[in-house]
């Protein structure tokens, strides 16, 4: 398999960015829906502790992915702008936009990660190595990071869907790749952007 393919290039987003971005998204979205779902149990219910592991344990991975992701990107070039018409203040403005994502994500993680060890516990990630706690902790820990921890989450979700959701006007209105090449690799920015502007 050719590395203009795995890797990213000036004008594409390379194979391994692409399946990073959309399983994130998919992991991402699935732990919302499953917190939404815990927050609903009581401690008698069935499932509470294996929403809670099960939760944690994607959680967990979720983060090894994260890094991954992160490393990715330091290590690959970023594809240039799909719209050279826009302002320098825009491309600045989406350019933070993506920042904020990452630190949104971060901060979200580490409050799970002091839920979840407050204890003093490790977390246990499908029984296949456990992540220990940190040696110290501070008073109420778990309910002042599970604050931090729903105020992020929701906040994570509602920039996701303005990212979206920006993407779908970039497509629709716009009428530039920028949706497109993060749904597939592309060898050539400007065909791509031909094609979409002829529908």
């Amino acid at each position: 398999m050719s590395t203009s393919i795995i890797k990213n290039t000036e004008n594409s987003y390379g194979l391994v960015a692409i399946a990073l971005h959309w399983v994130m998204a998919l992991i991402i979205f699935s732990l919302f829906g499953l917190g939404l779902y815990m927050v609903e149990l009581t401690y008698y219910d069935a499932w509470y502790k294996g929403s809670l592991d099960l939760h944690k344990s994607i959680g967990m991975t979720l983060f090894i992915i994260f890094m991954l992701r992160v490393f990715w990107r330091m290590v690959n070039v970023t594809p240039k702008n799909a719209d050279q018409s826009v302002s320098k203040l825009a491309v600045n403005a989406a350019h933070y936009a993506h920042l904020a994502l990452y630190a949104l994500m971060a901060f979200l993680m580490i409050a799970g990660y002091l839920i979840s060890t407050a204890d003093g516990r490790a977390i246990d990630v499908f029984g296949l190595f456990s992540v220990p706690a940190m040696p110290i902790s501070f008073t109420n820990q778990e309910d002042i990071a599970g604050n931090i921890h729903e105020i992020l989450a929701w906040t994570l979700i509602i920039f996701s869907v303005g990212h979206g959701l920006a993407a779908f006007k970039h497509h629709f209105i716009n009428k530039n790749n920028t949706l497109v090449r993060m749904l597939k690799v592309s060898g050539s920015n400007n065909s791509t952007t031909k094609s979409i502007t002829k529908r």
